[in-house]
């Protein structure tokens, strides 16, 4: 089953490949940007922003394929820091199809981490969530699931500047959070989760997910339902559950470059950690793209709060991020994060209930050179380091200025 959907998988880079028409580009309205759904779930970027995709017509169906892999040499300091050779990759195909009074949408998101990380996650220092062969992570991250995202949508035309939606997903990402990291343009180079993604769209893999959204002019209101359980150490699989959690977003179109988010979600034992604990979860975020003659800027910011539902126990995470792309064939970008940090990374000392231990800083910076393209993918070559700022109680475990260091080289389809 694994080697058939591979080959799947392979089939279609190649056959998109080979009858490619043009690049994903901006649109002219908020509506139109809807209706690409060039992200993961219901999410939206900027009207003005350029995803790279392949895009062609087959009958009266369009076809998209997008999708990167970078490989990774990540090596690390301090008393917990470790070194690996692993990669990060996803791969996502749509096809389109207008109707008298709409529009379906079919998407499938894969990714082979599950075999390109092994040990069940790759070194990150502070990193926490989920666990590794029934323990913690701890100063990791876990590698994404197979099956990403299996999802349908309908959109109903409401006018010229109206839209009504319905998404459903056997594996998907319900209306909570901005863009999630793996497909922010201003993340693309960079092949580390960051370190508030707890906080902020680890709900991008859910299960049984159910959306409704309703787009009028500028603004986005959007319902979900979902199981709230994170997935599970397999990722090979689908998992599947009760839908026993919701969330709603409202979205805005600042301007034309501008978009801006604020959502709130109520998780029902996301932890098979702490299965007692539900979380209320809030995001809020920004994210711009601007583009001059030969320079593509992208930038978001992002907050992300839990709060642990019937205690006092609240955790923050505040994100900066930012890329820019010269000539498309340097990339220049940086990271900058300022979390809360809990029990969890004690390890055999963490108490039984999980509370914040302080607040850690990291600050990333990364270039990468393009070394090879064609007229539907590009590679580039680069390297990345972070800086982080170890919290008092934290100290006798990782020293004040641990640093990690990697060098990568980066597939991307389109360019």
């Amino acid at each position: 089953m694994k080697l058939r959907w591979l080959a799947v998988c392979l089939l279609c880079v190649r056959c998109v490949a080979q009858s490619q028409m043009n690049m994903g580009g901006p649109v002219g309205t908020f509506k139109q940007n809807v209706l690409r759904h060039s992200a993961s779930g219901t999410s939206l970027d900027p009207d003005s922003s350029t995803p790279p995709m392949l895009v062609r017509m087959s009958g009266r169906w369009m076809e998209m394929l997008h999708g990167q892999a970078i490989v990774v040499e990540q090596q690390q300091t301090g008393p917990r820091g470790h070194d690996k050779f692993f990669s990060v990759n996803w791969v996502m195909g749509m096809a389109q199809r207008s109707t008298a009074h709409g529009q379906w949408t079919f998407v499938s998101m894969l990714s082979l981490e599950p075999a390109t990380i092994t040990g069940r996650y790759y070194p990150e220092l502070f990193q926490q969530g989920e666990t590794a062969f029934g323990k913690p992570i701890v100063d990791g991250q876990h590698p994404h699931d197979l099956f990403m995202e299996l999802a349908a949508l309908y959109d109903q035309n409401l006018g010229e500047r109206g839209v009504a939606t319905l998404y459903a997903a056997v594996v998907g990402d319900p209306a909570l959070g901005p863009v999630a990291f793996p497909h922010r343009a201003s993340a693309e180079s960079d092949p580390l989760a960051p370190l508030a993604h707890h906080l902020q769209d680890s709900t991008h893999i859910a299960y049984d997910v159910l959306t409704g959204g309703l787009t009028w002019g500028w603004a986005r209101i959007e319902a979900s339902g979902f199981h709230g359980r994170e997935p599970g150490e397999n990722r090979w699989t689908i998992y599947q559950g009760a839908v026993d959690s919701w969330s709603t977003r409202l979205t805005a179109a600042l301007a034309r470059d501008w978009i801006a988010q604020y959502s709130v979600g109520r998780l029902t034992s996301p932890e098979a950690l702490h299965p007692q604990e539900d979380i209320l979860r809030q995001t809020a975020s920004v994210a711009m793209h601007y583009a001059w003659t030969s320079t593509e800027l992208d930038a978001t910011a992002v907050w992300g709060r839990n709060h642990t539902i019937g205690t006092d126990v609240n955790a923050n995470g505040y994100l900066f991020e930012a890329e820019t792309r010269l000539r498309a064939r340097q990339s220049l970008w940086t990271r900058m994060e300022n979390d809360d940090r809990t029990t969890d990374l004690l390890g055999a000392l963490s108490p039984p209930e999980e509370t914040v231990v302080g607040r850690v800083q990291a600050y990333t910076g990364g270039y990468a050179h393009r070394i090879w393209h064609s007229d539907w993918s590009a590679v580039e070559l680069g390297a990345q380091g972070t800086l982080y700022e170890t919290p008092e109680r934290l100290l006798p475990f990782y020293g004040p200025h641990p640093v990690g260091v990697a060098a990568l080289l980066h597939w991307r389809i389109g360019h």
